[in-house]
């Protein structure tokens, strides 16, 4: 037997390595299988929201001071306090408010009577005038006396009203029913009202009636709306979600740190009574919300079918339209003109066009084939594929970047 020379086993190497890549081009590759994912034209709910932060506060609190000031002599009431309107919750000591007023009645009684004797000469003068026997000058001096005498006893009048009023103001009272929400004194503490009101009590009128004052930035403010739904929660009770609505949007601006934001009134029914002035709320506001519509996942919409991705026999029957779904009915890929509507970037609502109930084509996955896990798990099969500069020009008959028909 003739031996092979060290060239024949070199050609025999190169014969089998063409074989077996042969083999793997050829016989080895897996075939790429297309499938589509359909959703169905049904009735749906759309919500949109937008999230912010608040505070929760009495829907009316009313800080009650006091006009004069003095010692406070007596407290009838402490945090949390029960008051009903008109109620004494503390007193100021009366002493110099008395002293006060009893020298405005010492004042007004001495005008009044500078007054009675002015009133008798200016009467004996106009007699004396009558009769000739007093000149006129000295007539209008007693008619000017008299008068000033009257004036003098208005004004100790209003001193006394003054001093009398003062003195109320030392009995201080509930001007609402209500809860006492902070006590800023004590008896014995001294309050000067010269330059302000003394802050004594913070009041609140409703502890069932609450509201949250939230801040929206300004890029979410637009579609904010009063009477739109509103939940919430607070950290003291993590597990519950309360409800409330929109009662005002408030054109008053508010920059912090170049942040713009609006205050937004929220209302927070509080019967059970575990919402407290000042806590947190983290709100979140439905700015749409429409239930019991057809819709269809906004992805639908964005489906187009491209004949590169065809397999033999199927066809594509398309219509004029700024929007289409399609369906796959036996081999023919059919586009339905259908009118929108609202849209919260996930489901879109479907107006007219298409009957409900019908599969809907959505989306797509390839699976199998030799094509990298980026091909086969992104983009739309049916659009255009990227211009791959290696193929020749008569792969680029079509457009240049259309996969060749599936056979």
């Amino acid at each position: 037997m003739k031996k092979i020379g060290k060239k024949g086993w070199i050609a025999i190497g190169v014969v089998a390595v063409l074989l077996i890549a042969w083999f793997l081009l050829r016989g080895g590759k897996k075939e790429e299988k297309l499938s589509f994912e359909t959703a169905k034209v049904e009735k749906k709910s759309i919500h949109t929201s937008i999230t912010a932060t608040g505070t929760i506060e009495p829907v009316t609190s009313v800080t009650v001071g006091t006009q004069v000031s003095g010692i406070v002599s007596h407290l009838y009431v402490d945090y949390n306090s029960i008051v009903k309107k008109g109620q004494i919750i503390a007193e100021l000591d009366r002493t110099n408010l008395i002293s006060e007023l009893n020298t405005a009645k010492a004042n007004l009684a001495s005008s009044e009577s500078t007054a009675a004797y002015e009133r008798a000469n200016y009467n004996r003068y106009k007699t004396l005038y009558d009769k000739g026997l007093v000149s006129a000058d000295e007539y209008e001096s007693a008619l000017l006396s008299f008068q000033k005498a009257k004036e003098d006893v208005n004004t100790k009048r209003e001193s006394v009203n003054k001093a009398q009023t003062n003195l109320g103001y030392a009995t201080i009272t509930s001007p609402i029913d209500g809860v006492i929400l902070s006590k800023s004194v004590e008896e014995g503490q001294t309050v000067a009202a010269s330059f302000n009101t003394p802050e004594l009590f913070v009041i609140a009128q409703d502890l069932t009636n609450m509201r949250v004052i939230a801040d929206i930035d300004e890029a979410d403010i637009g579609g904010v709306m009063e009477g739109q739904r509103v939940s919430f929660t607070v950290d003291a009770f993590p597990d519950d979600h309360f409800e409330g609505a929109v009662t005002q949007v408030r054109q008053q601006a508010t920059t912090e740190s170049n942040v713009v934001t609006y205050e937004v009134v929220i209302s927070a029914p509080n019967n059970d009574l575990k919402l407290k002035p000042g806590l947190t709320a983290n709100v979140t506001i439905y700015t749409l919300e429409k239930n019991d519509i057809l819709a269809v996942p906004a992805k639908a919409l964005r489906f187009i079918p491209n004949e590169a991705f065809l397999k033999k026999g199927e066809t594509i029957e398309d219509c004029e339209g700024d929007h289409k779904l399609w369906t796959k009915e036996g081999n023919v890929f059919k586009a339905h003109k259908v009118e929108i509507g609202t849209s919260n970037g996930v489901m879109t609502e479907i107006i007219s066009g298409i009957e409900p109930g019908t599969e809907v084509l959505a989306d797509f996955s390839i699976s199998g084939g030799d094509m990298p896990d980026q091909a086969q798990q992104g983009g739309n099969p049916f659009m255009p594929r990227p211009r791959n500069n290696n193929n020749n020009k008569s792969n680029n008959k079509s457009g240049g970047n259309a996969a060749p028909p599936r056979q």
